[in-house]
């Protein structure tokens, strides 16, 4: 039986994409992205966790960034596809490092970065609400069913 190897992350970009252009002219992109969690603690205390990825893109995808035909930034909301690839490489002090990349397929953007909202890294984040006690969410779909873009 064959794998599945997919990922798929919802974060925002923390830092603007990176373009690296090979001899032949074909083109990689590397960006990190931040993907964030809150969780009340054993002292009932909210906490957030905060988890940053490597994303790679090549190909078309990378071209599309490159070209400006997709101008992503710092702080933009974005939802990643891709694959989980793990690396070796020597830094340039002949010791060998590890590195666990996401090898993007698709990358859209949901919102753009909002300056107004920085959080203490220096990436837009809005808080989550905290729940009304008592609050039951609607157990019917809205008009219009699911108009998710994925």
């Amino acid at each position: 039986m064959a794998g599945l190897n997919k990922v798929i992350l919802i974060g925002r970009l923390g830092k603007n994409p990176e373009i690296f252009t090979f001899d032949n002219g074909n083109k990689r992109i590397t960006v990190s992205l931040a993907t964030s969690e809150r969780y009340r603690d054993k002292e009932d205390i909210w906490k957030e966790q905060t988890d940053w990825h490597n994303i790679v893109a090549i190909g078309n995808l990378a071209n599309d960034i490159a070209e400006g035909r997709r101008n992503y930034s710092k702080g933009d909301l974005m939802y990643v596809e891709g694959k989980i690839r793990y690396r070796q490489y020597t830094n340039q002090n002949g010791q060998l490092c590890s590195i666990t990349e996401i090898l993007a397929d698709r990358m859209m953007q949901l919102s753009p970065a909002h300056p107004a909202s920085q959080s203490s890294y220096g990436q837009p984040y809005a808080p989550a609400p905290e729940p009304t006690p008592g609050y039951m969410p609607p157990t019917t779909e809205p008009e219009g069913g699911n108009d998710l873009p994925f």
